[in-house]
């Protein structure tokens, strides 16, 4: 399906696009130029074994981007990581950096529920993964496309994806392993797109593992969850204030 006919299915009365989109790209390559590793911050309240009370969605998005976050990652989905759709535009009010919706998407309604600079879109999920990249670009959200295995990545390359994710963290298993990253992410960058570590990333070394291997980002969750100021010392700095 074409952007065209994704644009007339999505189409609806009322319905506003995504205002002033920040741009993942151009926040990582800010930071880079500041010399830190691009690290998207991510709000995982599954990790506090509680949904977030109203103002904490908007405290950790500020405080994220005060120790050089490039980005911000919200988990909206509730049953399973006791996220909220609230939490989003509270987040994304409290910072100027890129805010990223993460959920299960498989639908384009979920697309219009809320805005966000960026939506994940889960290749291994039963979506077709052109036409929810062509519906979330028309709605003004630039799609980080997550893939596992090789055959993913071949699968997605073949779109219009401009942003990858590849997830160190077996879905089916919930196994992580930091060397799918490592097999994986030269392939993406060889072919020309913003790739996106995801999961397994604990320390400044397992950060700098990332970046050698080809990350032009790094998703980060539960480490901050538990340890929030660990993020000055995986994105460079603690080291630069010392």
């Amino acid at each position: 399906m074409g952007a065209s006919e994704a644009r007339r299915r999505i189409a609806a009365p009322g319905y506003d696009k995504v205002s002033k989109p920040r741009d993942l790209v151009r926040s990582a390559r800010e930071s880079r130029a500041r010399g830190l590793i691009p690290i998207i911050a991510e709000i995982k309240p599954r990790i506090l074994s509680r949904p977030l009370k109203p103002g904490e969605a908007a405290q950790m998005a500020r405080s994220y981007q005060e120790m050089g976050a490039c980005a911000v990652s919200v988990l909206t989905e509730p049953t399973y990581f006791l996220g909220s759709i609230a939490s989003l535009p509270e987040a994304r009010a409290a910072c100027d950096i890129p805010v990223l919706r993460k959920d299960f998407i498989l639908d384009k309604i979920q697309l219009r529920e809320v805005e966000a600079d960026l939506v994940l879109l889960i290749a291994t999920l039963p979506i077709d993964v052109q036409d929810m990249i062509n519906a979330s670009r028309f709605l003004g959200m630039e799609p980080l496309v997550e893939v596992h295995t090789e055959e993913e990545l071949h699968s997605v390359l073949k779109t219009d994806a401009r942003l990858v994710g590849i997830n160190n963290r077996n879905l089916a298993t919930l196994e992580v392993d930091l060397a799918t990253f490592e097999r994986l992410g030269p392939l993406a960058r060889d072919a020309g797109v913003f790739v996106v570590a995801e999961s397994g990333v604990y320390s400044r070394q397992d950060a700098l593992c990332m970046v050698q291997a080809g990350a032009d980002a790094i998703l980060v969750g539960t480490s901050l969850m538990k340890s929030p100021r660990s993020l000055r010392e995986l994105c460079g700095l603690a080291s630069r204030d010392e």
